[in-house]
């Protein structure tokens, strides 16, 4: 029997990327929310199930630096972007299924790789399949599809997290994996293989290209991304306010991050319990992003979306004000008596808190569609959403610290006053008439001169990080960001620079990947027994932010407004 074709009718297509969202959203419940759990039931604490999750998240924040190689590279046989899908579900099944053999907890570090390599394919199949909704949906099917895609990702995060904890209660941890690896073939097998991708003329022609006149053309479109970006960013206040909006915290995260379900473990709820916890608040938000979108638009998006943003605070404080009456303060190990009176809390809390949250997130990426230049809008807002995964990544690395450190009462404190402190964005944060302004070079300066004593900070803080004491993981996941920023700063600034940048330009290009390195330093300890390296290492600590800070307070003195990419755009 011949499966049909879905791209082939208006129905099929919206059947089609409904589906392959729901391959998308598997993997992401699976991880966050049911190896979590299992995870913490093992006796693996707050903080590495924090870095765990938060490792999850990092391919997503780098997924358009993917782009460019699914545009130049395709296959002939199997389709431009129908060849990328299959290549990049059938590497997913194989590493679910790999991961039977690791053991947990004493193989987290390899379960971790594995499951690194897993996301980051399952992120360029998201650039592919996003790719393939743009060349075959009409226009007036876009709306109704990327609804029923983002419905999708819902869907496969709840098969991913509820409906594995569900099963484990009947067929244990070790089935999931099969259950989940399963689900995603049975896509690949009955929607993928059966399409048939138009054929572009100009996708026949690239695939005469050499593999090295690929390369360069991905290299290219990686350049110019760089450069669209940052005119982008810079261009105008709001534009470049949007950047430390996705990048700060998006209102209090707690309760929608592994700390909820560390929680739930250490409260004695079973895995069906912790299953209907995140079933419930996945279908509450769900039905809250609609709303929230729909109020925004009645509203105003920057009045509605100060109120979701600040409200998500209120259930986080319930639960922080219950922890502390009932004197729950550090993390306890799981299995000890249940706490009735807290699960009632924990329940109460993340319903009410999946009600603000999915108000905020019908609203959110709006916003950042106001402030988007309709010019570059796919470079813009996609780095705009990159950036948003990032601060996912990042908050969850440093709940996991401070909940080990501080306990769960501050923690949640902490979360509930950071967390809406993006707020104080919002007025600037206006729908656009002009995209770039005579201020853009000004702003260029400030970020590189802001950026580079930034990373010079970091020589004293490290020189005497011990006195920070419980301080400490806040500061290290600020020197992150820092970094971070810089080494994207030092890559998109010497692109829209180019020759005004002399000698500089090939500093930067050397230096930035090594600021991303400096994500290394948390595991630096585990070189203590060889001493030579150990030295080294901790040299570099020091070198290469002093080396970031010189080299971008030297880009800040370079003249910004010679460069032709920073000259004001017409208005729209």
């Amino acid at each position: 029997m011949r499966l049909p074709n879905l791209l082939a009718s208006r129905r099929g297509r919206l059947t089609a990327f409904f589906l392959l969202y729901i391959t998308e959203g598997i993997p992401l419940g699976f991880a966050a929310t049911a190896v979590a759990t299992q995870l913490r039931r093992q006796g693996v604490g707050p903080a590495e199930i924090g870095a765990f999750v938060g490792s999850f998240y990092l391919p997503w924040a780098f997924k358009w630096a993917f782009g460019p190689f699914v545009d130049v590279f395709r296959s002939q046989r199997f389709g431009h972007r129908r060849g990328w899908i299959l290549l990049t579900q059938l590497v997913m099944i194989l590493t679910l299924v790999s991961l039977v053999a690791v053991p947990l907890p004493q193989g987290l570090w390899l379960f971790t790789a594995i499951l690194l390599v897993h996301n980051t394919f399952g992120a360029i199949q998201d650039v592919a399949i996003d790719s393939l909704a743009v060349n075959t949906l009409s226009e007036d099917e876009r709306g109704l599809a990327n609804g029923l895609m983002f419905a999708g990702a819902a869907v496969g995060q709840a098969v991913g997290g509820s409906g594995v904890l569900l099963m484990v209660a009947y067929t244990g941890f070790a089935p999931s994996f099969f259950f989940v690896a399963g689900a995603i073939a049975v896509v690949t097998l009955f929607v993928v293989l059966p399409l048939k991708e138009p054929m572009v003329l100009e996708g026949a022609a690239a695939v005469a290209h050499s593999a090295r006149d690929a390369w360069r053309a991905a290299g290219r479109e990686m350049k110019q991304f760089a450069v669209d970006s940052f005119r982008s960013f810079v261009g105008t206040r709001g534009a470049l306010n949007g950047v430390f909006f996705a990048l700060l915290p998006a209102g209090a995260m707690s309760l929608g991050l592994a700390l909820q379900t560390n929680l739930a473990v250490e409260l004695g709820m079973p895995d069906d319990e912790v299953g209907a916890l995140n079933l419930w608040t996945s279908i509450i938000s769900a039905g809250a992003m609609v709303v929230g979108g729909w109020l925004s638009d009645k509203l105003g998006r920057r009045p509605t979306l100060f109120v979701y943003l600040v409200t998500m605070s209120l259930p986080v404080l319930y639960l922080m004000w219950v922890l502390q009456q009932h004197g729950y303060v550090m993390p306890r190990a799981p299995g000890g008596t249940p706490m009735p009176e807290l699960v009632r809390a924990l329940w109460h809390a993340s319903l009410a808190y999946a009600v603000f949250q999915g108000l905020m997130y019908g609203t959110r990426s709006a916003i950042m569609m106001d402030i988007t230049n309709p010019r570059v809008a796919a470079t813009q807002f996609t780095a705009y959403m990159a950036m948003m995964n990032l601060a996912i990544a990042i908050a969850a690395q440093w709940q996991g610290i401070a909940v080990e450190a501080w306990g769960y009462p501050v923690t949640l404190l902490v979360d509930a006053i950071t967390g809406p402190l993006c707020v104080l964005l919002l007025p600037s944060m206006k729908r656009q008439l002009v995209f770039s302004d005579a201020l853009a070079a000004r702003r260029s300066r400030n970020c590189a001169i802001a950026l580079g004593v930034c990373c010079l900070a970091w020589l004293p803080y490290w020189a005497d990080h011990q006195a920070f004491g419980r301080a400490q993981p806040i500061m290290a996941v600020f020197f992150t960001l820092v970094f971070i920023a810089s080494a994207l700063f030092l890559l998109a600034g010497r692109e829209v620079l180019a020759d005004a940048a002399g000698a500089w330009r090939r500093a930067a290009l050397w230096i930035a990947p090594l600021l991303f390195a400096m994500y290394a330093r948390n595991w630096l300890d585990k070189l203590s027994g060889v001493p030579p390296l150990y030295l080294a290492a901790q040299a570099l600590t020091f070198l290469v932010p002093a080396a970031a800070g010189l080299v971008l307070l030297a880009l800040a003195s370079r003249d910004w407004a010679a460069s032709g990419d920073m000259q004001p755009a017409h208005t729209t």
